[in-house]
């Protein structure tokens, strides 16, 4: 059971995204926000993509402000929330629903966080080979690119995934 804590505690808490709804007792939400927080500053320094980081402060905001909101709430408001995790993956991922499509999905993006690994392994042994203008060329766009064409792939995928299932309902109202 969560119970108020106190405000200057909170206040400074609140200032780190998740830590503050961890220490008023929301660890699933608390825990939620913190690990998108650190995976995007992860996925921005490790994949060389600054623009992702443009989330962070709209995450930072939204962090302070629900503790304090939560902080705000009448008592028996408070007491009657549960901690539930930000993303609901149950729903996106229900129990016993796992199938070939989702592992295939898993398998291409261990594939691809692999290859941009082993990427930036190989360029440490290029940079002795090739003229400094040619490997900061490729040191910086390889990444990037790989990034945008798994988006866009990603995106025909779940484009084309729709679109079947779109077809599919289709022909079982031409049966009926």
């Amino acid at each position: 059971m969560t119970r108020k804590k106190n405000g200057f505690l909170t206040l400074c808490c609140s200032l780190v995204p998740g830590a503050g709804e961890m220490y008023m007792g929301f660890m699933k939400q608390g825990l939620s926000i913190m690990s998108v927080f650190w995976m995007l500053i992860f996925l921005a320094a490790f994949l060389n993509i600054g623009p992702v980081l443009f989330i962070l402060p709209i995450l930072w905001c939204y962090s302070f402000f629900n503790v304090h909101n939560l902080r705000g709430l009448p008592d028996e408001e408070f007491y009657a929330l549960e901690d539930d995790y930000l993303f609901h993956l149950d729903k996106i991922l229900p129990e016993g629903r796992w199938n070939k499509r989702r592992n295939n999905l898993l398998a291409g993006a261990l594939i691809f966080v692999g290859a941009a690994m082993l990427w930036d392994y190989m360029m440490d042994y290029l940079r002795w080979l090739l003229p400094d203008q040619i490997y900061w060329n490729m040191m910086d766009s390889v990444p990037r690119v790989g990034v945008s064409l798994a988006l866009i792939f990603g995106g025909l995928y779940l484009i084309r995934g729709k679109k079947r299932e779109l077809d599919e309902k289709e022909r079982e109202e031409l049966m009926k």
